[in-house]
């Protein structure tokens, strides 16, 4: 695990916006890897984001009312994701980073 630190705690005390923008950062190595045919890069990319998103479905928001719509969502986003990448759909990948740059413009 290349987060160890985050997931004794220190993950669930940022918003959701932060665990989003940090998904985000990883996403975005991982598209620029896999465009630039640096499959290794990228594919240490992914599993560092795919670590980010188990911590958030873990940790993310648990005594809050809507914590299955962003369970729905957060496992919705990985599912495309994991998808566009495993066909290195660049076009898509871009697509879902632009999603997530949304959270980055909240911080």
């Amino acid at each position: 695990m290349q987060h160890e630190t985050l997931s004794n705690g220190a993950w669930a005390e940022l918003t959701l916006a932060q665990q989003m923008a940090n998904i985000g950062s990883e996403s975005y190595r991982a598209t620029k890897w896999l465009a630039k045919g640096r499959n290794d890069n990228a594919e240490r990319a992914f599993e560092r984001m795919q670590e980010l998103v188990d911590l958030t479905i873990e940790y993310g928001r648990k005594n809050q009312s809507n914590r299955n719509a962003l369970l729905k969502e957060i496992c919705r986003f990985r599912e495309l994701f994991c998808s566009a990448f495993l066909d290195s759909n660049i076009t898509e990948l871009t697509s879902l980073n632009q999603y997530l740059d949304h959270f980055a413009s909240i911080n």
